[in-house]
């Protein structure tokens, strides 16, 4: 049976498959990546996010990962500038594609406050095409070997590509969808409500985001269209119109909310359902679809449908560990990265640190804007692991000064959804004591109760 079950696997996702859509991706991937280092260059923002902020929050699986300073980090995205260009080109493509994992990993990992969950699947779509053979097809790397060999560039690749493609899509925009089954997106229509009220202002469609009507229908939209647009794309009859809604729906949402680079990249990515040979249809190709042996012995295939196998356990367990932490992962945020929540909460908080000094007997209180920038201090607020993470760096510093320990503590109040606000942090814990990890954070009080308000009904 298991002999049977690896055969039917083996012909399957070694069959031989047009490579003109699965290189497309890779010249869109590469532009992307070309485009984005270059906006961080251009913008200042290299410097903004990476250089001047005097502390940096740390990944607790990466404390050990430090900014390069101005030139090092300037180089890094000068790197990811070259890597993107080689891959888009197909040139050098595994040690472009390689260096681009390796240096887009590195930048993600200095500040936390910094993460993006597009940022995230570039790294995951980066990390998949190291081992697809993507230099040789369409490419500079498949143009040089072809004329010192003489021989015809192969056009085809095996069929795990598209697959394991299509898989890790798959995941963004089915947990995207499963991110919304909430009360308060469904229900209450939160938090589109408040940013659409902020938006009635804009030409065209400004008088009909006024209407009450238009929170909850973007809502109930929104996350239908993520539970159910991989099974229209993956359907030939239904793709050309479930293309156009993904047009649609990022078009909209670009226009709507400042969310950089991330439709861009989901619209190349939506390409990957479509037929393999849908780029023949637009350029016209001297080169028929030639195919390639990709034969490989019996038990490499065994380890490699293995690993992809844990690869896929990990990109479905991430995004569901957040239901095993209980309580909203909205307010509590055990679990929300990693989890494809995007846009799901409207959030805000201030924060007031209180170190006890123990010989004293005196409590002195201390601004995050002592140690962080406006925009860190706007993002870390609402992150209870990232408050407890400074509060140790604080009580580190002031033990030093004073010479003896020191106890800190935080007065959180924070407001989920547009509901009034409440103290998100036990004020009474130490978090110097405090450790980072998955272990849930006991100090997290529970969320607000409550009907968050809806600002349409009271315009």
């Amino acid at each position: 049976m298991i002999e049977r079950v690896t055969m039917w696997l083996r012909s399957r996702l070694l069959a031989e498959r047009d490579a003109a859509g699965i290189v497309a991706l890779r010249v869109l991937f590469g532009l992307i990546g070309f485009v984005s280092a270059l906006r961080f260059l251009h913008y200042g923002w290299v410097d903004d996010l990476f250089v001047k902020p005097k502390f940096h929050f740390k990944y607790w699986f990466a404390p050990f990962i430090e900014p390069l300073g101005a030139s090092g980090t300037h180089a890094v995205f000068w790197t990811i500038a070259a890597s993107s260009a080689c891959v888009a080109l197909g040139l050098f493509y595994r040690a472009a594609i390689a260096t681009f994992l390796v240096s887009f990993t590195y930048v993600q990992l200095i500040d936390v406050t910094n993460y993006l969950n597009h940022y995230y699947l570039l790294n995951l779509l980066a990390l998949l095409m190291v081992f697809m053979p993507l230099g040789d097809r369409y490419g500079v790397d498949g143009w040089l070997r072809s004329r010192l060999r003489g021989t015809r560039a192969a056009t085809s690749v095996p069929a795990w590509c598209y697959v394991v493609a299509r898989f890790q899509v798959g995941v963004v925009y089915t947990f995207a969808g499963v991110a919304k089954l909430t009360e308060d997106w469904l229900v209450h229509a939160q938090p589109l409500d408040i940013w659409l009220a902020s938006r009635t202002t804009l030409p065209v469609i400004g008088p009909a985001l006024a209407q009450p009507w238009a929170p909850h229908l973007m809502s109930w939209a929104g996350c239908l269209f993520d539970l159910t647009i991989v099974i229209w794309l993956s359907w030939r009859r239904t793709r050309p119109f479930a293309f156009v809604a993904v047009l649609a729906f990022h078009a909209l949402t670009k226009w709507l909310f400042p969310i950089g680079m991330f439709p861009f990249i989901m619209v190349a990515a939506a390409t990957v359902f479509f037929d393999p040979s849908w780029p023949r249809r637009f350029l016209r190709s001297k080169w028929a679809c030639v195919p390639v042996a990709h034969a490989r012995p019996s038990r490499w295939f065994g380890v490699a449908t293995a690993a992809f196998g844990l690869y896929a356990c990990v990109q479905v367990l991430v995004p569901l560990r957040a239901f095993a932490y209980g309580g909203d992962v909205h307010w509590h945020e055990h679990g929300m990265r990693f989890s494809w929540r995007v846009m799901v909460r409207e959030k805000n908080a201030s924060v007031t640190y209180l170190v006890d000094d123990p010989k004293t007997g005196r409590t002195v209180e201390i601004a995050p804007r002592r140690y962080l920038d406006a925009r860190q201090e706007r993002e870390f607020a609402t992150q209870p692991d990232l408050v407890a993470q400074l509060a140790r760096h604080i009580a580190r510093e002031r033990s030093t000064d004073l010479g003896a320990p020191v106890r800190v503590r935080a007065e959180v109040l924070a407001s989920l959804n547009g509901r009034r606000s409440k103290l998100l942090i036990d004020p009474e814990v130490d978090l110097a004591a405090t450790e980072d990890g998955l272990a849930p954070s006991t100090w997290v009080l529970s969320a607000p109760k409550g009907r968050p308000p809806f600002l349409h009904a009271s315009r």
